[in-house]
């Protein structure tokens, strides 16, 4: 009976330990907040340029490298994988988010972006960073949509 339960342990831990785990880094987020796109919806056809708002509750904006409680800045995720998702997502998650044409940094502050995309199918994801960059402890992150450009 003991092998079997010794059995049964190891093979739940085999599981966990393959799981991955969706946590940021170390700065706490309120429970409650949420991150969204104010102006477009999935499955929206738009043109280009597009703009896009971003809308934030239950936290503040601030810029990047301001440690102020519950607050942090906007990154917006073009045409890649869900944040923690993909060949760098656990890194992206405990140690910040790149800065490249499929990541974008809104680090001073900014609210809205005006996009120049290509004719096609794009996902869109934003993302909430502490003052490094660094996901929250719990991350703050929006649906992962996709849009069509004409």
């Amino acid at each position: 009976m003991k092998l079997l339960i010794a059995a049964a342990l190891s093979a739940c831990l085999a599981v966990l330990v393959g799981t991955p785990v969706r946590a940021g880094g170390e700065t706490p987020s309120n429970p409650e907040a949420k991150v969204y796109f104010a102006n477009i919806r999935n499955g929206e056809t738009v043109s280009s340029p597009v703009t896009l708002v971003f809308g934030l509750s239950g936290m503040g904006v601030a810029p990047s490298g301001v440690e102020k409680e519950f607050t942090g800045h906007h990154h917006l995720l073009i045409d890649r994988p869900p944040l923690g998702e993909g060949e760098d997502g656990a890194d992206e998650l405990a140690f910040g988010l790149p800065s490249d044409e499929n990541h974008l940094h809104f680090g001073g502050g900014q609210t809205e972006v005006m996009l120049e995309l290509s004719p096609g199918c794009h996902t869109l994801q934003l993302v909430l960073g502490d003052a490094g960059h660094v996901p929250h402890a719990t991350p703050i992150v929006s649906e992962l949509i996709t849009i069509t450009v004409e």
